[in-house]
């Protein structure tokens, strides 16, 4: 792999400049970078209140997106007992900028995670050992991020495995970037189904369904002689080539959502979101 991706050059308005690359893919190139924090929302599904996590670690555009966006959007009410109710929930946005010519990015909001964890869902993992890192990968200086999807028996072993998508961390022609996310994917199944995770409990927990299902990001960063990747760390951006996303044959529909990538790194994630966005990530 020759053409590494240089990350984020800096942030004019809302705009970010990477390195050259094969035309067609260059293209393709995009940055994003993960903000968290948490939402409340109002019976009748309009948002009460959100936080952001570390705003002085953000850009000032990224801050203004989010402050313009998120009080506009709305969400199917939920309902307890009969009654709609006041929710909170974790919440967890995936900010991408794509390149609009001249080497300027604009950002946008393109994906968003919000969970509240119930008895039924993957609350930890009994063994987790981390995928290996492919030796070629090493050796040719890829990185990349690979979205898993899991699903675990009430004995906590991994059923079922699928990807449903990979992000390069370089620039390379299609065959090339299609090679590495095989690569990757291949190490990441490999290890994801040799994990294993707590069984539900009893009692009310013991009523779960047979299969509990959660979304796995897989982050492979190069490091030099120990010192972390330079992207990485809250509030700056990850530049790569985002692959195509997969569709996974056992994964009901209506599982789907716009946070697919919208996840921080180390975590275990239930697929069913315990908020539903009815308006657009963009507001309404």
């Amino acid at each position: 792999m020759k053409r590494g991706l240089l990350g984020v050059a800096g942030v004019l308005l809302a705009g970010v400049a990477l390195a050259a690359g094969p035309y067609a893919v260059r293209k393709r190139v995009q940055a994003s970078m993960l903000v968290s924090g948490s939402i409340t929302v109002a019976p009748d599904g309009t948002v009460k209140s959100d936080v952001i996590e570390h705003p002085e670690k953000l850009p000032t555009p990224v801050v203004k997106l989010i402050e313009h966006s998120v009080p506009t959007w709305r969400f199917a009410p939920v309902v307890r007992d009969g009654q709609p109710v006041m929710a909170k929930a974790a919440m967890s946005l995936r900010i991408v900028a794509k390149p609009i010519g001249s080497g300027n990015f604009s950002i946008s909001i393109e994906g968003a995670n919000f969970n509240q964890p119930s008895p039924d869902q993957i609350a930890s993992a009994k063994r987790r050992e981390p995928p290996v890192y492919p030796r070629a990968a090493i050796r040719a200086g890829v990185s990349g991020t690979v979205y898993l999807v899991l699903r675990v028996d009430r004995q906590g072993k991994v059923a079922d495995a699928a990807v449903e998508q990979v992000n390069i961390g370089e620039v390379a022609s299609d065959p090339e970037l299609a090679r590495w996310r095989r690569v990757l994917a291949d190490a990441s199944l490999d290890a994801a189904r040799r994990w294993t995770f707590l069984p539900p409990g009893s009692g009310k927990d013991a009523a779960a369904p047979p299969y509990r299902i959660a979304r796995v990001p897989i982050y492979f960063r190069l490091r030099r002689f120990g010192v972390p990747h330079p992207d990485e760390g809250y509030g700056s951006w990850r530049a790569y080539v985002p692959g195509p996303l997969q569709p996974v044959p056992w994964l009901d529909h209506r599982m789907l959502s716009s946070g697919v990538d919208a996840l921080p790194d180390g975590g275990v994630y239930p697929v069913a979101q315990s908020l539903h966005l009815t308006t657009p990530l963009a507001g309404a």
